[in-house]
């Protein structure tokens, strides 16, 4: 997949992928106008969204009762460097869901490409061209 960057304005930054435009933007307090998520909040709400992708086929799969189902991701950062340290994620299963799914249910959404991507990450290769 390829992807282009654009600058539209101020810290705005914009990637075009498979054409479709991902807006950023950094925070007023960051000297943007927050107009759109900061890139680091696209980043961990990949995590949490490839997870819910992945736990809600498995319900569909298995005709399982989507309604009130839900993914509640929680950031830890360390208090000094704030360097993210953890993810938490709580699957919100509806009422009655049957308990025999629900470590698989867990099992399903550790499968998630983006997090087999950071706990076995690729080779960076950055240069100038042009």
């Amino acid at each position: 997949m390829d992807i282009t960057v654009r600058f539209p304005g101020g810290l705005r930054v914009d990637a075009e992928a498979d054409g479709r435009v991902i807006a950023t933007d950094q925070s007023p307090d960051s000297g943007g106008e927050g107009s759109a998520p900061e890139p680091y909040t696209l980043f961990l709400a990949s995590l949490a969204t490839c997870a819910g992708i992945y736990v809600l086929r498995f319900c569909q799969a298995r005709k399982l009762p989507t309604e009130g189902l839900a993914v509640r991701q929680r950031a830890e950062f360390h208090p000094e460097t704030d360097r993210l340290e953890a993810i938490h994620m709580d699957i919100a299963v509806p009422a009655g869901f049957p308990d025999k799914y629900r470590e698989a249910l867990v099992r399903t959404a550790e499968k998630c490409a983006v997090k087999r991507a950071v706990l076995d990450p690729p080779a960076f290769h950055i240069r100038t061209v042009g």
